[in-house]
C-alpha cells in the first residue's frame, strides 16, 4: 500500500489567511481487500446518522433521520469487519437526537446487524430523557438508566452505559456515582461497556464521578468496575490524553477490556505494549473506515510497522476533526461521508453542519487527501466547489 500520488485535478481552497490557494489532489490509497482477516483487536466504530432534508419541520429541534442511508453506513461499516457503536454520541446523542429517536435508530440497527454475518452492534444507553437539574433525584437517574437498558435489551441488544449528564448535575459525592451505577449494572443481563466521555467532548460531564481531577475520577470509575466486573465487558475513555489511558488500561481488573476513545492518539494505543492493548471503540473510524479496517488487518498478520504506515497519515486528519470546541467533531465526520458519496447532502440533524466554518471544512479536506481517503477526487472536488459556492467563496 504506497502513498497516494499526486493528480492533474486542482482546486482553490480557502486558507486561514484568507486567501484562495491552489491544492492539488492525489490519488485515493489502495487499502487492499479490507475487513478480510479476523482481527485481533475488538474495533467498533461510533457511527453517524444521516438526516433526512427534505423532511418538514423545524431542522434545528426536530430529528428526522434518512432511515436507509443510515442504516447503508452501517452496513459498509460491518462490511470493512468493523463493529458499530450505535446511537453514540457520534450520532448526535444529546445534541439533536433524543431517546425516542435514538430507540428506533437502535432497533433498526439491530434488526440490519442479523442480515450480516459475524455483525457486532453495541447501543448506547443513557439517561437523557430527563433533564439535567440540581433537582433530579438520584433514583430518577436509576430509573432513566434501567428504562433505557431494558429497552435495548428487550430487542436483544448489547449496551454501552453512556456517561448521564443527569447524574453530573445532581450527584453530591463520588459516593452517589457509586450508587447509580452499582443498581443499574446489577440487573443488566449481559456485560456493558461504560463510556468516560470527558469534559473536552461534553462540558456539562465535567467533575464527572465526583471528582475535580481525572486522577481521583479514575479511582472511581475503578471500583464501580471491581464491584461490578462481572457486569463489565469493559471501559471507554474519551479524555484524550494517552498517559492517562494507559496508566487504568494497567489497573483494570483481569478480563475487563479498555477500549480507547482517544482519538489522538488511538494508533500507540491499539497496538499496545508489553503490558496490554486497548481495543477500539472511536468516533474517528466513522470517518477513516477502510484505512482502520486495513491497518487492523495488517496488525492481525503481526506487521505492526504496516499498521502504522496506514494509520500514521490518519493522525493529523483525526485530530483536527476532534480540535476544540470537540463536541463539534460531527460535523467533520458527516462531511467526509458526504465527499466520498455515501450520502447525497451535507446537512445534519439540528443542523450542526454549520457548526464549522468553511476555511475548518477546506483543513479537513486537505487532510482527507493526505491520508488517501478521498475514494473519488473527482467527486470531492465537485462537492467541495459546490460547498464553496454555496457559501460564496470561489472555488
Amino acid at each position: 500500500m504506497n502513498a497516494p500520488e499526486k493528480l492533474t485535478l486542482r482546486i482553490k481552497l480557502p486558507s486561514a489567511g484568507r486567501n484562495l490557494e491552489e491544492f492539488r489532489l492525489s490519488a485515493p490509497r489502495d487499502f487492499g481487500t479490507a475487513g478480510r482477516r479476523a482481527f485481533n483487536r475488538i474495533a467498533l466504530a461510533a457511527a453517524h446518522v444521516v438526516a433526512d432534508p427534505l423532511a418538514r419541520g423545524n431542522p434545528w429541534l426536530d430529528a428526522a433521520v434518512d432511515w436507509d442511508a443510515t442504516l447503508a453506513y452501517r452496513r459498509y461499516l460491518w462490511s470493512l469487519g468493523l463493529g458499530v457503536a450505535e446511537a453514540m454520541d457520534t450520532a448526535q446523542r444529546g445534541m439533536g437526537l433524543d431517546w425516542k429517536s435514538s430507540l428506533e435508530l437502535i432497533r433498526r440497527s439491530i434488526d440490519a446487524s442479523g442480515d450480516i454475518e459475524g455483525a457486532v452492534l453495541f447501543s448506547g444507553a443513557g439517561t437523557d430523557q430527563l433533564a439535567p437539574s440540581s433537582g433530579v433525584t438520584l433514583d430518577e437517574v436509576i430509573a432513566a438508566y434501567q428504562e433505557q437498558c431494558e429497552a435495548i435489551e428487550g430487542l436483544g441488544g448489547r449496551i454501552v452505559l453512556m456517561a448521564s449528564r443527569a447524574l453530573a448535575a445532581c450527584a453530591r459525592s463520588s459516593d452517589d456515582y457509586q450508587r447509580v451505577y452499582g443498581r443499574v449494572l446489577s440487573q443488566t443481563r449481559r456485560p456493558v461497556i461504560i463510556h468516560w466521555l470527558g469534559e473536552m467532548f461534553d462540558p456539562q460531564l465535567t467533575g464527572y464521578w465526583g471528582e475535580g481531577s481525572h486522577g481521583r475520577a479514575m479511582n472511581v470509575a475503578l471500583a464501580v468496575i471491581e464491584a461490578n466486573r462481572t457486569k463489565v465487558d469493559g471501559i471507554k475513555m474519551s479524555l484524550l490524553d494517552r498517559q492517562k489511558e494507559i496508566d487504568m488500561r494497567r489497573r483494570l481488573p483481569r478480563g475487563v477490556r479498555m477500549y480507547t476513545g482517544d482519538d489522538f492518539n488511538y494508533p500507540d494505543l491499539i497496538e499496545g505494549d508489553r503490558a496490554g492493548h486497548s481495543d477500539a471503540l472511536l468516533g474517528i473510524f466513522d470517518a477513516i473506515a477502510p484505512a482502520a479496517s486495513a491497518a487492523l488487518d495488517r496488525l492481525a498478520a503481526g506487521d505492526a510497522p504496516g499498521f502504522h504506515d496506514i494509520l500514521a497519515p490518519t493522525v493529523p486528519l483525526a485530530r483536527h476533526i476532534f480540535a476544540a470546541p470537540t463536541r463539534f467533531y460531527k460535523t467533520g465526520l458527516v462531511f467526509l461521508a458526504w465527499l466520498n458519496g455515501h450520502q447525497e447532502h451535507f446537512v445534519m440533524v439540528g443542523g450542526q453542519q454549520s457548526a464549522r466554518s468553511v476555511v475548518d471544512l477546506a483543513e479537513t479536506f486537505r487532510l482527507a487527501d493526505a491520508a488517501g481517503l478521498l475514494r473519488d477526487p473527482e467527486l470531492a472536488a465537485s462537492r467541495m466547489r459546490h460547498l464553496l459556492a454555496l457559501n460564496s467563496v470561489g472555488g
